[in-house]
């Protein structure tokens, strides 16, 4: 593909993607008005609260974001290969956990020792999570699917029981966990704001994804079987089954990293529903960004300013948050018509 050739190409994604949100927006406004509310006040609180200033651009739609890339990366790397992770919710959970675990006890070490050694344990504890369904996809054909889903409510299992038992705040009271420790704590941009460090980390995940996708041969074979299993295997050579093994076991870690970065960056601490279910959003977030990181961090980004938007519809517009589900499901539906009207 030439340069000129790719530039019109994700040029053309990008409009895609800019319109179906722009939709989305336009059936907001026909569900507000027809739900009998101000739609120039709600549009306006929306607007505010997502872009209307350097605070809420990054310390509400870029930390609202930063998870949802990260996961939306997660299941992209999956898709790729013809695989759908519908677990990331149970990987982001055991990354969490993992990442707590490690940062409650990380008080000795030096930021730049406990800082990867919390990360790390998310992104082992994500893989191992996901470990369970490749081996009985590998083994047994089981589908992925119905195993990843599965699993998300053993997850949430796994987290009540850890906030109530074994890593409960030392008073017993609350279940929750004990905050992790400041050198465990992800560096923030400056006094006052929350967007941590985790946001470059993932722009670095996506870039390095962009890599691995067109330059290295993993990523040939990747999107090699992601187009046809069959016959890369059989006029490939390619071994699918081990092709298909580790693009899960890398989408579980990088769901996993998400958990780490969202308990190093923003909680610091465990506790129940610290997902607002970020691993279902992000499959939209992916689909909308056509499995293309570049484009996936532009959807996190559009995602993650209708969350930010939403608060403030809520507190300023009196706004229920049915309406912004509203926009992320028009969203998606309109992605999914465009991306089968388009000419392959």
């Amino acid at each position: 593909m030439t340069a000129t050739r790719a530039i019109d190409t994700i040029g053309r994604d990008v409009g895609h993607a800019l319109g179906a949100f722009a939709l989305g927006v336009v059936l907001l406004a026909g569900f507000l008005w027809a739900a009998g509310f101000d739609i120039s006040g709600a549009l306006t609180a929306l607007w505010q609260g997502a872009f209307g200033s350097w605070y809420a651009l990054t310390s509400t739609t870029l930390v609202h974001a930063t998870p949802l890339l990260l996961l939306g990366l997660a299941f992209t790397v999956g898709a790729r290969a013809g695989a759908l992770n519908i677990g990331m919710e149970g990987q982001f959970a055991a990354g969490a956990v993992a990442a707590v675990a490690v940062g409650v006890h990380a008080g000795t070490l030096p930021a730049i020792v406990a800082i990867p050694l919390v990360l790390g344990a998310g992104l082992i504890a994500g893989a191992a999570w996901i470990a369970v369904p490749v081996i009985l996809r590998a083994r047994f054909e089981i589908t992925e699917v119905i195993s990843t889903l599965l699993l998300n409510f053993v997850a949430t299992a796994a987290v009540s029981y850890a906030v109530t038992g074994p890593l409960q705040e030392p008073s017993r009271i609350y279940p929750q966990s004990a905050p992790i420790a400041r050198a465990a704590r992800l560096p923030h941009f400056g006094a006052g704001s929350r967007l941590h460090a985790g946001f470059p980390i993932a722009l670095l995940i996506a870039a390095l994804l962009m890599i691995v996708f067109h330059r290295t041969r993993w990523g040939f074979r990747l999107r090699a079987v992601g187009s046809g299993a069959r016959a890369a295997e059989i006029a490939g050579g390619i071994a699918t089954t081990r092709v298909v093994a580790m693009a899960l076991l890398w989408s579980g870690a990088i769901a996993g990293l998400g958990g780490a970065v969202e308990v190093s960056g923003v909680s610091y601490a465990l506790f129940q529903n610290l997902s607002p279910g970020y691993g279902f959003t992000a499959i939209a977030v992916a689909l909308l960004g056509r499995m293309r990181p570049a484009l996936v961090v532009v959807a996190a980004i559009m995602f993650g300013a209708l969350e930010a938007g939403s608060g403030a519809m809520q507190r300023d517009a009196a706004i229920p948050a049915v309406g912004i589900q509203v926009v992320e499901g028009v969203v998606i539906v309109a992605a999914l018509i465009v991306a089968w009207r388009r000419p392959r």
